[in-house]
C-alpha cells in the first residue's frame, strides 16, 4: 500500500503586488478529488501541512462556477468544439466559462428535447446559440430568447435553466467543503516541520493540490525543500496541480548547483490564466509559470487555457489547472502502481 504525503498549505492570505492582503487558501475541487481517488485505491494519505495548522479553503475556490456538475461541463465542452474548424484555436476565458450561462447548454437542450427536438437538433441549436453568445461576450438566454433561437422555449424557462445549474453547482461546493471538512486529516493534519528525513523517507509519493497558499508557504520552504531532496533521492513521485507546482521552487540545488528541476518537463497554472482571476486581477507580485520557468523548468502548457493538460517527467507529474484534476492524480496513482 502506498502512502502519499498529502502537502496542503495552511496559508490564508496572500500578499499583493500593491502590499494589500487577499484570503486566499487551497482550492476545494482540486483537494477533494485526488484525495478521494487515493484513498478509494487503497492508498494510505497523510494530509501534511507546512506548520501543522488545519488548511483554508479559499472562499474563492467555493465559487458556484468552479464547482459545475460533470455533465455538465461534458456537454459544454462538446459545444464548445462546435466553435471552430480546429479546436486548438478555440480560446474560452474564465469570464466566458462561468459569467455568460454558457454551461446551461445541457439543461437547455434537455428542455428542447421535450418540446419534439431530437438530441442531434437540440444540440445544434444550443451551439448555434452558444457560438454567437462566446464571440458577441452576450449572455446564452439573452441569445435564445432575442435571437429568434429560442426553439419555442419561453424566456422564463430558459431563465430557469440557468438558474438550476446556479443551483446544482452551490450545492456541489457545499457538498465538497462538507466532505473536506468531515475528513481529520484536514482538522487535524500533521506539521511537516516535525518530521525527521527519516520519517519523510517513508513516504512514497507526494502530491500538493493548489489555490493561492502554495505560492505563500510552499514555494520557499526549507522543510518542503528537505522533502523533495528525499522523495527525490529514491525517485519517488512528487506530484502537484495547479498553483501547487510553486513547492518545486523550494528545491534545493544538486551538486552541479542547478536546481533540483533543472531542465525538466512540467505545467503549472499559466500566466494566461491567473490574468483573468480575482487574485491576478487584483496584482499578484508573481506567477508561478515565470517563476518555474526562471528557475529553469521547461515549460509545457496544454493548447489553451483551462482544459486539462498533465505532464511527466521522470518522478516529476504536474497538472495545468483545476480542469486536470482528476488526470493529474491518475497519473500519480499509475506511477505509485495503485489505479
Amino acid at each position: 500500500m502506498a502512502r502519499i504525503a498529502y502537502l496542503v498549505s495552511s496559508a490564508k492570505e496572500i500578499e499583493l503586488a500593491d502590499g494589500g492582503r487577499h484570503t486566499t487558501g487551497y482550492f476545494a475541487e482540486e483537494a477533494v478529488k485526488p484525495y478521494e481517488r487515493f484513498v478509494d485505491a487503497g492508498a494510505e494519505v497523510v494530509v501534511l501541512t507546512p506548520d501543522g495548522e488545519p488548511p483554508f479553503a479559499d472562499p474563492y475556490g467555493l465559487e458556484p462556477f468552479f464547482h459545475y456538475p460533470e455533465p455538465d461541463q461534458d456537454f459544454f465542452a462538446s459545444v464548445t468544439r462546435t466553435f471552430h474548424r480546429d479546436p486548438d484555436d478555440i480560446r474560452i476565458t474564465l469570464h466566458q466559462n462561468t459569467e455568460l450561462g454558457l454551461v446551461a447548454a445541457r439543461r437547455l437542450a434537455e428542455r428542447l428535447k421535450t418540446r419534439g427536438f431530437s438530441p442531434v437538433e437540440a444540440h445544434a441549436l444550443v451551439s448555434k446559440a452558444a457560438r454567437i453568445a462566446w464571440r458577441e461576450d452576450r449572455q446564452l438566454a439573452d441569445v435564445m430568447t432575442d435571437d429568434g433561437l429560442d426553439g419555442g422555449l419561453p424566456a422564463e424557462e430558459i431563465r430557469a435553466a440557468v438558474a438550476e445549474l446556479d443551483a446544482a453547482s452551490r450545492q456541489l461546493a457545499a457538498d465538497r467543503k462538507a466532505k473536506l471538512d468531515a475528513i481529520p486529516g484536514f482538522r487535524q493534519p500533521a506539521s511537516l516541520a516535525d518530521l525527521s528525513d527519516e520519517q519523510l523517507a517513508e513516504f512514497d509519493a507526494v502530491f500538493a493540490p493548489g489555490g493561492h497558499g502554495p505560492m505563500v508557504d510552499l514555494s520557499d520552504n526549507p522543510d518542503v525543500a528537505r522533502l523533495l531532496k528525499v522523495l527525490h533521492d529514491k525517485q519517488a513521485p512528487i506530484a502537484s496541480l495547479c498553483h501547487g507546482p510553486a513547492l518545486l521552487l523550494s528545491a534545493p540545488e544538486r551538486e552541479d548547483g542547478q536546481w533540483l528541476f533543472d531542465g525538466y518537463r512540467l505545467t503549472c497554472f499559466t500566466d494566461e490564466e491567473e490574468d483573468q482571476t480575482e487574485p491576478g486581477k487584483l496584482g499578484l507580485p508573481w506567477y508561478v509559470d515565470t517563476a518555474l520557468k526562471n528557475a529553469g523548468a521547461v515549460f509545457d502548457d496544454g493548447p489553451s487555457a483551462w482544459v486539462s493538460h498533465v505532464v511527466v517527467d521522470r518522478n516529476l507529474i504536474t497538472g495545468q489547472n483545476p480542469a486536470s484534476t482528476e488526470a493529474t492524480a491518475d497519473a500519480l496513482l499509475k506511477a505509485v502502481g495503485q489505479r
